[in-house]
C-alpha cells in the first residue's frame, strides 16, 4: 500500500510494461502523462497513429489502448501498487482515455500481479500450431479472465469456425480491392527483413509467419501480395482453436473494456503455456462483422477473433522507447 506518489523510475517501468500490449498493425497508438505531485498517470490516444481507413471509428485504436492499460494495471499490482482507474474521465476530450491514481491505498490485485510475468513473454505467433484441443480447465480460466474485465469469451463450434474462416477470406478479398486499406497496411508493415532492426513500430517481416498452404487460418497476411524473398509456405492446423471476445454494448468505453479483457485473456493464455494470434480482419467491415457472431450466442458485439493453441512462439515486434511515450509534469 502507498500514499506517496511513486517515483519517475517506477512510472517509467509501468509505461514500458503498458507499451508491450498488442495493437492494430502494432501502431502503438498511446501516450502517457504523469502528474508527479498527485501520482496520477494518464493515458491518451495518439491520433497520429490511427488507421482511418482500416479502423474508421477508432474501435481498434481504443482496444489497443485498453490492452496497454491492463498491462499497466498488472505491472502496478506486481510492484505493490493499487491504482484506482477511471475510464473516459473527461467526455469533452475524446483522446483522454483513462487515468490511474497510483496512490490508491487498497491491497494490490493479486490475480493481476500473477499475470505480470507474462507481459514480456506474450506476443503474436503467426506460425502453425499443433492440432491439439485446449483443455476444459484452461478454457475456464480464459472465460474467467474475460469476465473479470466485463467481457465475454466463447469458443465457437466447428460449423461456426468454418464460417469464420470463410469470413476471413472474404475480408482479405475486400482489402485487396481497396487501395486505401492496402496503403495503410503497407505503411505499418515491413516486408524487407533488413528494415526490421531500424523500426520501433509496425510489424517486421520476421513476424509475418509463413504463407498458408492448403487450409485457411485466422492469420492476417501482412504481405498482401507484395513480394517477400525467403518467405516460406506452411500447412496450418486443420481444426484451429478459435475464441471470440465480445461485449454487451459497442461504445468507446466498451472498446476500452474489451481491450483490457483481451490482454487479460492473452496473459492468462501465455501463463498457461498457450500461444496466440489475434485478428480483427472480418470485424473491420460492417458487411462481415455481424456474421462473425454466433446467432444463438448471448454475445451481442464481437470485438476480436483470437486463435489459441500449442506451438512455437512467434517473433516479437518492436516497441517504441518509453522516452517517446511519457511526459512527466
Amino acid at each position: 500500500m502507498t500514499a506517496e506518489p511513486p517515483g519517475v523510475d517506477t512510472v517509467e517501468a509501468l509505461v514500458e510494461a503498458a507499451a508491450a500490449a498488442p495493437s492494430l498493425h502494432n501502431a502503438q497508438p498511446w501516450a502517457f502523462r504523469y502528474l508527479r505531485d498527485t501520482g496520477v498517470l494518464r493515458l491518451y490516444a495518439d491520433p497520429q497513429r490511427a488507421l482511418p481507413r482500416t479502423d474508421p471509428v477508432d474501435r481498434g485504436l481504443r482496444m489497443g489502448c485498453g490492452a496497454a492499460l491492463l498491462n499497466l494495471r498488472a505491472a502496478a499490482a506486481a510492484a505493490g501498487l493499487a491504482p484506482v482507474v477511471s475510464l473516459l474521465p473527461d467526455p469533452t476530450h475524446q483522446d483522454f482515455l483513462a487515468e490511474a491514481d497510483l496512490c490508491g491505498t487498497g491491497p494490490p490485485d493479486g490475480a493481476l500481479a500473477g499475470l505480470a510475468p507474462a507481459i514480456r513473454r506474450r506476443h503474436s505467433s503467426r506460425l502453425p500450431f499443433r492440432d491439439e484441443a485446449v483443455p476444459a480447465a484452461v478454457r475456464e480460466r480464459l472465460y474467467e479472465a474475460a469476465g473479470a474485465e466485463g467481457a465475454q469469451l466463447s469458443f465457437p463450434g466447428a460449423w461456426h469456425v468454418r464460417a469464420i474462416l470463410e469470413l476471413v477470406r472474404d475480408a482479405e478479398g475486400r482489402e485487396a480491392l481497396d487501395p486505401e486499406v492496402r496503403g495503410e497496411t503497407e505503411r505499418w508493415t515491413h516486408t524487407d527483413l533488413s528494415d526490421a532492426a531500424g523500426t520501433a513500430d509496425g510489424v517486421p517481416g520476421e513476424a509475418f509467419g509463413p504463407r498458408r498452404r492448403g487450409s485457411s487460418a485466422t492469420v492476417r497476411d501482412f504481405a498482401a501480395g507484395r513480394p517477400m524473398p525467403g518467405r516460406g509456405w506452411a500447412t496450418f492446423e486443420q481444426e484451429p482453436n478459435i475464441a471470440l471476445l465480445g461485449t454487451a454494448h459497442d461504445e468507446p468505453v466498451d472498446w476500452l473494456r474489451a481491450g483490457q479483457a483481451l490482454e487479460r485473456v492473452l496473459l492468462r493464455a501465455t501463463t498457461d503455456g498457450l500461444v496466440a494470434s489475434i485478428t480483427s480482419q472480418p470485424l473491420e467491415w460492417p458487411e462481415t462483422r455481424w456474421a462473425v457472431r454466433d446467432p444463438v450466442s448471448a454475445m451481442a458485439h464481437v470485438q476480436m477473433v483470437i486463435r489459441l493453441g500449442y506451438g512455437p512462439e512467434g517473433h516479437a515486434s518492436p516497441r517504441r522507447p518509453v522516452a517517446g511515450l511519457l511526459d512527466v509534469l
